[in-house]
């Protein structure tokens, strides 16, 4: 019931936001028609950037709330602010029908999503992993993965029927609406498997010495190094990932002659073959190789095997389509296993979820979130349709370097509060966890 609860929110957070990214091209005729598709789907783009851009917000406010209220209600928040706006996107009325009002509501709409996306992950991941045994906290985590992916899966199949069974006029006059309202259905399970949702033991036991200080202060203050680490890190993922399993149906459909509801059926085909591979890469990372070496290896790989995949698939051969995703997909389901334990590691108890929630939403809500829109522009100021691969470079090398300078925790017990006491610690007017932290980086953490 926990995990179920844990991942539910990520399904329904992940459904919508791939759904969008998936549908693209069907609403940038939709909310932004223009002479040129080109513009049309950069501006739709556009618009999935500032959900994006919104989640670093949505970090700060929810990972103080998580470590201030506690995790579970926390949960329940962050899902509540998904499913209403999931539903409300599905009544919008098109550009044609209310002219500018369209496009402006459906930012309104995105932003509200993006501020709910910042809380949900990163807390769904802490939840998960202090939640866990030592040895599985690899695999706890990649059970948040799990449902996002899972989400992104249903978004995808979601897009691929409707694609599939509906002719275009009927797609943009109201087939598109279909998917965005079965959000609002999964929504409403999210809430009921989460409105009991009991708290995290390490969060109960570390409130009782909660310091008076705002936990981001803390991030900021005490964690500098980790917050950059992380950074690199989340931007270099994030920018994969989103050219990996969200951007390329579509840019396959602007560079090829393979059709959008062909793209995405392999794209299905892909984020299927991962569901079994994510756990598996959370439970190696656990018992056989560290994260750290484990993810480095991937990314080196993710580099240069995504790079050829690229070159080929742009032949149009639908041999080259569906190997080439599928081997990316494969190597990718290493840090989707693997690194949310890592996130969660590189942060003490008393800020952990707010260093996470800003590292993670300013990587992949940034820089990843930007990703898809900025392909496309490259495509458009370069002119060469090839644009994609130099990103994907400079996003594997980003994450190399911030996986490089990292601490390696994963066979090392969580960081914890560095109090000398609860007593003291709730005794102390200035709260000076900052001159007990040394103790917590020598090894002798107290809880």
């Amino acid at each position: 019931m926990t995990v179920a609860a844990g991942i539910i929110g990520n399904v329904l957070e992940w459904y919508d936001f791939a759904l969008y990214g998936f549908m693209a091209s069907i609403l940038s005729r939709v909310f932004f028609p223009t002479e040129d598709p080109l513009i049309s789907l950069i501006a739709a783009y556009g618009v999935f950037a500032v959900g994006f851009v919104m989640r670093p917000l949505g970090s700060v406010l929810f990972g103080w709330l998580g470590d201030t209220i506690g995790r579970s209600r926390t949960l329940v928040l962050s899902v509540a602010m998904m499913a209403l706006p999931t539903l409300l996107l599905g009544l919008l009325p098109s550009h044609a029908s209310i002219g500018i009002a369209a496009p402006v509501l459906l930012t309104a709409i995105r932003m509200i999503q993006g501020l709910s996306v910042g809380g949900e992950f990163a807390t769904s991941v802490t939840y998960l992993v202090e939640t866990a045994p030592s040895h599985r906290r690899g695999l706890a985590g990649s059970w948040a993965n799990m449902g996002s992916l899972i989400g992104m899966l249903l978004g995808s199949a979601a897009a691929a029927v409707t694609t599939s069974i509906m002719t275009q006029t009927v797609l943009e006059a109201w087939g598109w609406r279909l998917p965005f309202l079965l959000g609002g259905v999964l929504g409403g399970v999210a809430l009921l498997l989460r409105k009991d949702l009991p708290e995290s033991p390490q969060f109960a036991r570390y409130e009782a010495a909660r310091c008076p200080n705002s936990p981001i202060r803390e991030a900021f203050h005490c964690n500098r190094a980790q917050m950059v680490q992380g950074g690199l890190f989340a931007s270099g993922y994030g920018a994969v990932f989103y050219l990996v399993l969200v951007y390329l149906p579509t840019w396959l459909e602007e560079v090829t002659d393979i059709s959008l509801g062909t793209a995405m059926r392999a794209n299905t085909l892909t984020m299927t073959l991962l569901l079994p591979l994510i756990p598996i890469a959370g439970w190696v990372s656990d018992r056989w190789i560290r994260r750290s070496p484990l993810l480095l290896a991937a990314f080196l790989s993710l580099g240069i095997a995504g790079s050829l995949s690229l070159v080929w698939m742009r032949t149009g051969s639908l041999t080259a389509m569906i190997v080439g995703q599928l081997v990316m997909g494969a190597i990718l389901a290493v840090p989707l296993g693997a690194a949310p334990a890592l996130f969660t590691e590189l942060f003490p108890e008393d800020d952990r979820l707010s260093g996470y929630s800003i590292v993670f939403n300013v990587g992949l809500g940034i820089v990843g979130g930007l990703t898809p829109m900025l392909a496309s522009w490259l495509m458009l100021v370069t002119g060469t349709t090839i644009a994609p691969v130099g990103m994907l470079i400079g996003a594997v090398i980003l994450a190399m370097l911030g996986l490089g300078w990292m601490h390696d925790a994963s066979r090392t017990p969580l960081r914890t509060t560095c109090a000398v006491s609860v007593h003291q610690a709730m005794t102390r007017a200035g709260c000076t966890r900052y001159e007990d932290r040394g103790n917590c980086e020598a090894g002798h953490p107290v809880d």
